[in-house]
């Protein structure tokens, strides 16, 4: 009954916050659709349900960019909200583990995953190709007539006019320019008109153009010139009123399906594959002719194959290969020749080779064609699958994530959110193109972002099921320090609650002990070593370690006096650090294989010569701080000499 409590409310949490950054990541995606087509639909006098119906289609076809986004977002909202509210930590402080807890949300995601797979293969096919049919339609359709005035309106086709007044209560045009470009001639024609009328017919098909006072000038083919004259024939024509008709077709035309669905986009997984394998079988075939062809070109002016009549009858038959009594060596034929005969067949040969290739790639170029075909249908056959596993990966990393940061709200989960969605829409387009372009394999470059994602999905979900502190600040400076060698610092805080008591000759023996250790290591390097000696021998990193390992021994007794004079001397005691530069390798051969790479070793050297003078500085304030400690517990330490 607990558990079922638990999976109704993380259910409850989780549901609407889904359902919220659902909608509006797909309201983003929509309006990107419609900034990126508004200049297609706007001024086309388009109704409204045709409007509604391109944007139905439009969200159901989005919706694979928007499902996983609001996943992530989702989870991050949830798990960092419950971790915000410390309700996480009562959860994990009652015996429930995080995998309990993401547990119903994650079979959520498992039905949403396979719901998504049916979807990009049985409705999203039908809802592109509606789609990309309103598109190419409204496309064709001819925009609403608003002719501006002082510019040239272009959008009637054959026709650029120019007005450059209007009177929109009596609908007149005034001074009008109208240049005819419809005929496939060099010479326009031009009308300019005093005023005009521009009304439309009752079909919708053609535009009357009704003008007064004007005149037409036509320049027309040259007729040849006739007693010196030009040959260059005017029309000039002036008249009281004129109509026009233009053809126009400003009726919506909805273009059939079937054109749609026979492209990719259009079709299901049974459907791609049936085409790929028929593409591929035409491409094979294509392929063997192309080669046979090229097998049966003559070889150095040889045939390989004659026509031979017997009986009336013509048959093909191969050239049988010619036997040579020795060795033929084309060097010296070719050198026996003038330079003249050796140029002539150079360029010759050139000649041949150029031709072969150029009709091999013309050859080819079907072929080509056909593996692009091929590679399209298989990238959407690939997307059939990759949706569903996208959406399982941001689920796992989203809920580890937040239950890490534990931040909820819109603030922190929305950056984070679009910062890993970005860098997986960079590497899904990236992978997309290279399968598209053919220079990865198709499965490679579809399958490319959940391949770089799972592992960091992995990582987030065992990080946040051990509670390791991945986010946390001092734990990446110190991973910084050692890395880099720099100097780390102890911090200690008196105990409430101490269980082991320090007990004074305990604490001394530990510190005298510790002492010796430190002194006995530099006795064991006094002075700088040379540079052979530090690639052949370096300092016994053995040592080192078991150094480091009785230091923090000391410092763990000692954090449980209750003495804060001693507490406070204990953090003095430095970090030994443990670098790889004390000593490089630990093969006398292959130090000094790297002491002869001057260029790489000498810098090296001096690396490794710093780090261990910080190893040796580091050691004798082991050693001061124990001889404080020593004079501490036997009461005899002096704070204003140790300042003097």
């Amino acid at each position: 009954m607990k558990i079922k409590r638990l999976y109704t409310f993380m259910l409850s949490r989780f549901l609407p916050r889904f359902l919220m950054t659902f909608c509006i990541c797909l309201f983003i995606v929509i309006m990107q659709f419609l900034w990126r087509y508004i200049d297609e639909l706007v001024g086309k006098g388009l109704s409204i349900d045709l409007i509604a119906e391109l944007f139905f289609h439009a969200a159901l076809s989005l919706l694979p960019l928007a499902l996983p986004l609001s996943i992530l977002l989702a989870a991050l909202m949830t798990f960092g909200d419950l971790g915000e509210h410390i309700e996480l930590t009562a959860l994990k402080s009652s015996g429930i583990s995080l995998t309990t807890i993401m547990k119903p949300i994650a079979i959520l995601m498992v039905f949403v995953a396979i719901g998504a797979f049916f979807f990009m293969n049985n409705a999203l096919p039908k809802s592109q190709v509606k789609m990309w049919t309103l598109l190419f339609s409204m496309r064709q359709t001819s925009p609403t007539l608003d002719i501006p005035e002082g510019t040239v309106y272009s959008q009637i086709p054959g026709y650029n006019i120019y007005v450059k007044r209007k009177d929109k209560e009596r609908d007149m045009l005034y001074n009008m320019l109208i240049y005819d470009v419809s005929q496939p001639s060099m010479y326009p024609r031009i009308v300019a008109a005093d005023s005009g009328r521009l009304s439309m017919t009752e079909d919708k098909q053609h535009l009357l153009l009704t003008l007064y006072k004007g005149a037409w000038y036509e320049e027309m083919k040259s007729g040849g010139g006739v007693n010196g004259l030009s040959g260059d024939l005017y029309r000039r024509e002036t008249f009281h009123d004129k109509v026009i008709m233009i053809p126009y077709d400003a009726n919506f035309t909805r273009m059939d399906d079937d054109a749609m669905k026979s492209q990719y986009v259009g079709k299901d997984i049974s459907e791609l594959r049936q085409t790929i394998d028929s593409v591929r079988l035409r491409v094979d075939s294509a392929a063997t002719y192309l080669v046979n062809r090229m097998r049966l070109e003559p070889v150095c002016g040889v045939p390989s194959q004659r026509n031979k009549f017997s009986n009336g009858k013509s048959t093909i038959e191969k050239v049988k290969d010619v036997k040579l009594d020795k060795p033929l060596d084309l060097n010296d034929m070719v050198n026996s020749l003038s330079v003249m005969e050796q140029e002539e067949i150079i360029n010759q040969a050139l000649i041949r080779t150029t031709s072969a290739m150029q009709d091999a790639q013309f050859q080819g170029y079907p072929i080509s064609d056909d593996n692009f075909v091929i590679r399209r249908h298989q990238i959407e056959l690939m997307k059939k699958f990759t949706l569903s596993l996208a959406c399982l990966i941001f689920f796992f990393i989203g809920a580890p994530l937040g239950a890490i940061i534990r931040k909820g709200g819109l603030g922190m989960p929305i950056v984070v959110s679009v910062i890993l969605f970005i860098v997986y829409y960079i590497i899904d387009n990236m992978g997309y193109k290279l399968a598209r372009d053919g220079r990865w394999e198709v499965w490679q470059g579809m399958w490319l972002s959940s391949a770089v994602l799972l592992p960091l999905g992995i990582f987030l979900t065992k990080k946040a099921v051990n509670d390791s502190a991945v986010f946390n600040p001092d734990a990446w400076l110190n991973f910084l320090r050692r890395f880099t060698g720099l100097h780390q610092t102890r911090k200690l805080e008196a105990k409430e609650v101490i269980i082991n008591e320090v007990v004074t000759d305990e604490a001394l023996s530990k510190i005298e002990a510790l002492k010796t250790s430190c002194q006995q290591f530099l006795d064991k390097y006094p002075g700088r070593q040379r540079y052979i000696d530090y690639w052949q021998q370096g300092y016994d990193k053995t040592a080192v370690k078991l150094l480091a390992e009785q230091v923090d021994n000391v410092v763990d007794y000692l954090s449980n006096t209750r003495d804060q004079m001693v507490l406070n001397k204990t953090m003095d005691y430095p970090i030994i650090r443990q670098l790889l530069t004390y000593r490089p390798t630990g093969n006398k051969a292959i130090g000094t294989a790297l002491a002869a790479l001057f260029p790489i070793g000498v810098p090296a050297w001096l690396v490794g010569l710093r780090h261990q003078k910080n190893l040796k500085r580091d050691i004798r304030a082991t050693i001061k701080t124990c001889d404080q400690l020593i004079a501490i517990f036997n009461g005899e330490y002096n704070r204003e000499a140790e300042y003097n």
